[in-house]
């Protein structure tokens, strides 16, 4: 073999080494891949569907999550793999669709030999009075709850596959509609429109700021594997309410803030007939006193210069805007 041959196959191992799917293309998705693309490490996106938007040089490959030979078909050669993913919001199809994604993502893991990065919520606490801390133990308080509690303990007791899962709390950024403070907050008020908001905006709450969840994902994917096996709090920015955050865009609007919003006693109510209320009813618990999100570990291991909420609300007026 030539030196040229034996330097050509060294970069092909190289170039293995490093290669990442992707699998989920939302707002945490694209800002994972912008990152990993821009610093030119491989990367392929694996979705039902292609996105629009996918960046030149950028891989793609169908993939279901709840067939398991698409996800294995996937993964098949990835060194990585990041999760990003959602199902619809409901107690029913979490309990059924979730498990079965997860032994899934597993399994393909396994066979590729490849480590996972999962971008997960903080839904397993259950209810709690004190800032969350990754050491809490699982609850199975409500259906969604118990839902991210099972696949947790699933890649806990696996011991095939390196985990670390990235536990955010709710989120925003750039573009985000489906985030609390999204189509209906920051959203509508960039549209001159009232912002509603279904739970008290005044309670202290923790918002992740996308391209921060996107930064972490990048952290843990280039971590040792000494930081697998374990779960991390993504950092944000110091607590504010729901109220101070949608002050925030209706200043950089140019505008006062109106806020509508649900009364307590009418939220049973609503719940009969909307069964999007229904859902968020057994989540009331993130919403009835302040939600604080302890990072002292990931702050301690990696970076601690969360985006502050003046730059990200500002960056997510003006996305909305144009």
């Amino acid at each position: 073999m030539t030196n040229a041959e034996t330097a050509q196959g060294e970069e092909r191992a190289k170039d293995s080494a490093n290669y990442i799917v992707m699998i989920g293309y939302g707002p945490v998705g694209r800002a994972t891949v912008a990152l990993l693309h821009a610093r030119g490490t491989r990367v392929r996106v694996a979705q039902r569907s292609r996105p629009a938007d996918l960046p030149d040089g950028v891989g793609f490959t169908t993939c279901d999550v709840l067939d398991a030979d698409s996800v294995r078909a996937a993964v098949a050669g990835a060194a990585q793999v990041a999760v990003a993913i959602g199902f619809e919001y409901a107690g029913a199809v979490w309990s059924r669709d979730w498990p079965v994604a997860m032994r899934n993502l597993l399994d393909a893991c396994a066979a590729a030999g490849a480590r996972m990065v999962f971008l997960d919520n903080l839904y397993m606490y259950g209810p709690q009075t004190a800032p969350l801390v990754e050491t809490m133990a699982l609850s199975d308080h409500g259906r969604k709850p118990a839902a991210r509690a099972a696949i947790t303990r699933m890649w806990q007791d696996d011991g095939r596959v390196r985990v670390a899962a990235l536990r955010a709390p709710d989120f925003y950024g750039p573009g985000v509609l489906l985030s609390h403070i999204g189509e209906t907050g920051l959203a509508a008020i960039a549209r001159g429109k009232a912002a509603m908001f279904v739970f008290n905006p005044d309670q202290p709450h923790d918002y992740a700021y996308v391209p921060d969840i996107g930064r972490a994902m990048v952290s843990l994917l280039d971590a040792d594997d000494a930081d697998f096996g374990q779960a991390w709090h993504v950092p944000c920015a110091p607590t504010l309410s729901t109220r101070q955050i949608l002050a925030l865009g209706a200043r950089h609007a140019g505008v006062d803030l109106k806020l509508t919003t649900i009364p307590r006693l009418i939220l049973p109510l609503l719940a009969r007939s909307v069964p999007f209320v229904r859902e968020l009813s057994e989540m009331r618990f993130q919403w009835d006193r302040p939600y604080r999100v302890d990072t002292a570990k990931w702050r301690a291991r990696f970076w601690s210069d969360a985006t502050p909420f003046e730059q990200g609300v500002a960056a997510t007026m003006a996305s909305f805007r144009q």
